[in-house]
């Protein structure tokens, strides 16, 4: 599989690259804690189209493609962004599909009018629990029993204060939400919807995992023992290698799920999952080989490090366990179980 990137691609992340680089800073992404949200990041990607690219243009959006997608949301897992980029284009590209019962909603979205956030977790009991910008958003895209709806999201929200310093929130359905499709149609958007949140955060986790590379190696290069870099040491380089070499497998399984929605359709859901799991696997274990490389500086709240270490855990958890992504693999390959 081919990784290289055309000329426009190029482009697209070096613009990116360098908007997170002046607006996500490590000292925004802390000054955005606990709430996770920083206003003016999310303003100025708004204005750089970041929904708009998830919407076909027959609704009036830009029609990227699913690789240029995960490209921005890989360096928005580098920078760790406090802006809710993938929830926000899964619930945007869903409200397209669904056609007319959205189309009102979706251009509130397109305009900045209305955050509209993607709830990856079916309801229960009356309430959608861990919806991704949940504190910030005013509306979910959530599976209700066999119903696709837009849920509005009231004042009696609870915050759910979270490892990542995510805007998470539990929402209590209200009779006022907007019917998007019923039964099958219903439950296949939800699902694909969800494979396409799946590999954009399995994107995002390969940019946490890269950039804990990175900032654990310069420290290795930096910190000093008995007159030698740490980094000389085979017990702290061989554990960076090991993730530099992860990082490098969960990228080219990330972007084959990408590349799958169009070139691999019925492998799609499968694809995506494994790649989410293998990209959680892979940013966790290089946030703790990175910390703990740092000694007991990587567990003080000044250090970097535990930025990205936080974040790769609690972004993945938004879903399920990964033990429980696993099954939707299997169920691709060999079918649901009863019950």
């Amino acid at each position: 599989m081919d990784l290289s990137l055309s000329s426009e691609q190029r482009q697209l992340v070096d613009a990116f690259s360098a908007m997170y680089a002046r607006l996500a800073t490590t000292e925004r992404v802390r000054a955005a804690e606990p709430s996770g949200f920083d206003p003016e990041l999310w303003r100025a990607l708004i204005e750089a189209g970041v929904v708009e690219m998830a919407v076909c243009e027959a609704s009036g959006g830009l029609g990227a493609t699913n690789v240029d997608l995960a490209l921005v949301a890989e360096q928005h897992g580098r920078a760790i962004a406090p802006a809710p980029l993938v929830e926000t284009q899964v619930a945007a590209c869903l409200l397209a599909e669904c056609g007319d019962p959205g189309a009102t909603v979706l251009r509130a979205v397109l305009n900045g009018e209305q955050i509209v956030t993607f709830a990856p977790r079916p309801s229960r009991d009356g309430r959608i629990a861990l919806v991704p910008a949940g504190a910030i958003a005013g509306a979910a895209v959530a599976l209700v029993d066999d119903m696709l709806i837009v849920a509005p999201i009231g004042k009696g929200v609870r915050t759910v204060e979270n490892l990542g310093s995510m805007p998470l929130a539990d929402i209590v359905l209200r009779d006022d939400f907007l019917v998007l499709a019923e039964g099958e149609r219903a439950q296949g958007l939800h699902s694909a919807a969800l494979d396409r949140w799946l590999m954009l955060t399995s994107l995002a986790l390969v940019g946490i995992a890269a950039r804990a590379v990175e900032i654990g190696a310069d420290y290795a290069k930096q910190r000093h023992a008995f007159g030698t870099p740490i980094g000389s040491f085979q017990a702290v380089s061989h554990p960076l290698a090991d993730s530099a070499t992860a990082v490098d497998g969960a990228r080219l399984l990330a972007y084959k799920a990408a590349c799958a929605f169009v070139d691999e359709p019925g492998r799609a859901s499968e694809l995506a999952a494994m790649a989410f799991v293998f990209a959680y696997e892979t940013a966790r274990d290089a946030t703790r080989h990175s910390l703990h490389i740092h000694g007991g500086y990587g567990f003080g709240m000044e250090q970097d490090i535990q930025l990205y270490y936080r974040r790769a855990r609690g972004w993945a958890m938004v879903y399920a366990e990964p033990s429980a992504v696993l099954d939707r693999v299997a169920d691709m390959r060999y079918g649901a179980v009863a019950g």
